[in-house]
């Protein structure tokens, strides 16, 4: 029986995209922290929120190469969200919590995204500041809903499954921020493999080209400015149920900010880039800010640098760059 041609790219691409050993590391190293480091279990949950944070921005400035100052818009969007449903009793269901808000901050992100992707530049940077700084201040005005600038509290959350009650060890907290965590990043990595994410890469690298053989450029764009926005509203309201507080900083532009530089420590439009990016920057930060916690921004600063200057495409990219160097060395022996 002949193989068809089109069965034979079918089959190329299932064997390129087929799940490798090396992608259960980020869950193995979960599963360890559980079990080993129970006394780091609220910072490993801080730290899952921002891989899922940093994931739904690399949909954007990896994957599709548009790069924003205001992403926290649609994180704290999410957050605010789920605090208030569960600070009035409306849902304290953490799981619905959770999908509401990622409809609410998708809703936010087609409709901001549909108005600032007319522009490209430092016109898209600058619109996407204006909505972080309009929010921040909206929510500050907002005071008897968002607590204002002392913050949202008295969230109250039932138990996950109607089984598991959230305890202050964070045991079940951590399981169940990864459980999110896990199906997140099910969906997009099935997300980044199809045909639509291909389109994306292809954008990044040239939307003029996409365009000529028919792509619809500004409506894939738009699609994943939403995808995105998701995802960063399901991050902050994570976010708000690990921490039972909502507070300002959810809507600042250093979250902004940090979620990019976990990024570039990381690797851009790598998928795994949040998950190296995220625990390194947190856990720097954690451990600098104890020893020095006036300067230790400069510390971050330097290493940041560093990673720039010498790790073309971030922590990943140098493994690669090291592992192709291997390679050749050892073709060279032989």
């Amino acid at each position: 029986m002949t193989t068809l041609p089109t069965e034979g790219v079918v089959r190329a691409f299932l064997a390129r995209d087929r799940l490798r050993p090396i992608e259960t590391l980020p869950w193995i190293a979960l599963a360890v922290t559980y079990f080993a480091f129970p006394e780091g279990l609220p910072l490993g949950s801080q730290i899952i929120v921002m891989i899922l944070f940093a994931m739904s921005m690399d949909i954007l400035a990896g994957y599709t190469g548009i790069v924003t100052l205001g992403h926290a818009a649609f994180y704290g969007a999410g957050a605010y969200t789920v605090g208030i449903l569960s600070a009035t009793g409306r849902v304290q269901d953490p799981v619905a919590g959770l999908i509401i808000g990622g409809i609410v901050s998708a809703a936010l992100g087609a409709l901001a995204g549909s108005l600032m992707l007319r522009t490209r530049g430092l016109a898209l940077l600058i619109l996407s500041l204006a909505l972080l700084l309009m929010l921040q201040q909206t929510a500050n005005q907002l005071s008897s809903w968002t607590g204002g600038s002392d913050g949202l509290q008295g969230m109250t959350l039932s138990a996950v499954l109607g089984s598991f009650s959230f305890g202050f060890d964070g045991r079940v907290m951590f399981v169940y921020a990864s459980g999110v965590l896990f199906v997140c990043w099910t969906l997009v990595r099935i997300l980044v493999i199809t045909p639509f994410g291909r389109s994306l890469v292809g954008i990044r690298e040239n939307p003029t080209r996409m365009a000529a053989i028919g792509v619809n450029v500004r409506g894939r764009e738009i699609a994943a400015f939403t995808i995105s926005a998701g995802l960063a509203g399901i991050a902050g309201g994570l976010s708000a149920q690990v921490d039972q507080f909502v507070s300002l900083n959810a809507l600042s532009f250093e979250l902004s900010g940090g979620v990019l530089v976990i990024l570039v420590l990381g690797g851009l439009g790598r998928l795994y880039g949040a998950f190296i990016g995220a625990p390194i920057y947190l856990i720097a930060q954690d451990a600098l800010a104890k020893d020095n916690p006036i300067y230790w921004h400069f510390w971050l600063g330097l290493m940041l640098i560093l990673v720039v200057l010498f790790a073309k495409g971030g922590i990943l990219g140098l493994i690669d760059a090291i592992r192709m160097r291997w390679c050749t060395a050892r073709g060279d022996r032989t």
